[in-house]
Formats: structure tokens, sequence, C-alpha cells
């Protein structure tokens, strides 16, 4: 996680999160009009950004994604939950590029691995994507519970969904369009920071991502549990309306999760350097 708040020291960085961040907004704003939830969700392809940025551009594309939301917010509301939403979109864009390299579809040689040019690519795109989109819906849910403002079902499920589909359709061909034309401006963020900022391979990789895994669908699957056992909520659209919000438990349970994810993260500093760009590409691009 120490890319994080080093990547501000580059100024390509910095540039890159206010891109991030304007483009996001600008993606969203169009669409507060198509509410799903007042004051917490609206229909959002635009969630598609997030992953591609933080695919693209790691720890930028992350605060972007999260200063985005709160721009977005602007144009809509503006409340208790924004604080959330801004933690929620940087987890969408931080998780994929975290463990875009763990999932098990991308070869270690591939110097080229966000280049989406087979099916292979593609699902590790999703499930990465779906993951993150799950990490933002585990966070919103978890703020309605604490704000005893939404229940826990209704909202994770809904987020989840929404997002995660206009990731998996929209996603691909966003991203097959971009990665070529980033890289050549040298824009990807391996590109950018110091060599001693980069991501080595360690087993704290494979330490974190289970933490990670755990704190997302193990968040997720039990708190859904809980909501609909022990709350009477529903999936989707009858949840807003039943079931009973505030539940202690449910906020606890999904709190952890979130609690995990975030030390996954600390302890996935390190991960495989060469699924984004060789040792040596690098360093004769740095010497250059």
């Amino acid at each position: 996680m120490k890319e994080v708040f080093s990547m501000w020291k580059h100024t390509k960085m910095v540039v890159l999160v206010a891109l991030s961040a304007a483009i996001y907004a600008a993606a969203m704003i169009p669409f507060k009009g198509l509410v799903i939830i007042p004051g917490a969700s609206e229909l959002r392809p635009a969630a598609v950004f997030p992953v591609i940025f933080g695919l693209l551009f790691g720890p930028a594309g992350a605060w972007g994604a999260g200063i985005g939301s709160i721009i977005g917010d602007m144009f809509s509301f503006i409340g208790p939950g924004t604080p959330f939403g801004f933690i929620a979109n940087f987890l969408m864009a931080y998780i994929p590029y975290k463990i875009w390299n763990s999932i098990g579809n991308i070869k270690s040689t591939d110097d080229d691995s966000l280049y989406l040019n087979s099916a292979r690519k593609i699902i590790n795109f999703c499930m990465a994507g779906i993951l993150g989109a799950f990490a933002c819906a585990l966070t919103l849910g978890f703020s309605g519970e604490l704000l005893a403002a939404v229940p826990f079902a209704a909202m994770a499920s809904v987020v989840a969904l929404n997002n995660s589909v206009a990731i998996c359709v929209l996603g691909p061909p966003l991203m097959l369009i971009l990665y070529k034309r980033v890289k050549k401006w040298d824009l990807l963020w391996m590109d950018i920071v110091d060599e001693e900022e980069l991501p080595k391979n360690s087993i704290l990789t494979f330490i974190g991502t289970i933490f990670i895994l755990c704190g997302i669908l193990g968040g997720m699957g039990t708190s859904f549990w809980l909501a609909l056992t022990t709350a009477d909520q529903k999936f989707l659209a009858d949840g807003f309306q039943t079931g009973t919000v505030g539940g202690g438990i449910i906020t606890i349970v999904s709190g952890l999760g979130i609690v995990l994810i975030l030390t996954g993260s600390l302890l996935q500093t390190y991960h495989q350097r060469s699924s984004f760009q060789s040792t040596d590409n690098i360093t004769s691009q740095k010497q250059g």
C-alpha cells in the first residue's frame, strides 16, 4: 500500500489523479437523474472507469475514482454517505490492480497482460473487476447499516450487480482500445514511479491476496446471510422497504470484511512485476 502515498511525489501521477477524477465525474453526472436509491446509488455505466483507471494508472486511478465520486455527488446529493462513497470507489479501482497477477489467468512472462486480446485475459479482467465491484458494494452496504439508512442486502446487491454488469460489458472493449495508447504515451503507472517503488514478487503477495479475498467474499457472503436470516431483508428492489436497518451484527461483520481487505492490501505491497512489464524494460526506460 506504500505506493498509494508515495505516488504523490510524481507530477505525472498527480496529473493522472486529476484526469481520472474528471473523466469519472463527467461520465457519472449525466446519469445522476436515473436514481436507484435516493442519495445513495443511481444507474452507473461509468462504474467501468475505476477498474480501467486502477489497472492502467495504479494508485493514481484509485485516488481519481474516489475524488471523482465526490465530485459526482456534488451534482446530486452530498451527505453522510459521501465519505463512504469515496472509500468504496477508491477500492473499486484499487483492488483490481492489486490482485491482477494473483487470480491465475495471467502468465508471468506476459509483458502485455493488460492488453485484452485473449479470452483468459478478458476473464481475468472481469474477475478482477467484479471483486472490485464487490468491495465497493460491501463498503456501501456497511455504510447503509452504520448510518441506519438503507438495508445491507438491498444496497450491496444493487451496487454489486449494477457495477459488475457495467464492468464486464463495457470494460473489455474500452481496455482493448485504451491500453496500447496509454502505454505508447508512457502513462502506465509502472513506467512512472521510481525503481524502489515498483512491486516485487513475495510470499506476502499470496498472503495478502487471501486476506483480500476473505474480506470481500467472506464479508459479503456472511453479511448477506445475516441480513436475510436475522434482519428479514431482501435483495435488490424488494429490499428497499423491507427488513430491519441498522443491525449491529451486520455492521460489525461487514466492517470486519473491510478491515480484512485493508490488512491484505497492507501485506500486498509486493506482487509480480513481470505481468505488467519486464525488469529489463523498466530499467532501460528509467535510464532513457
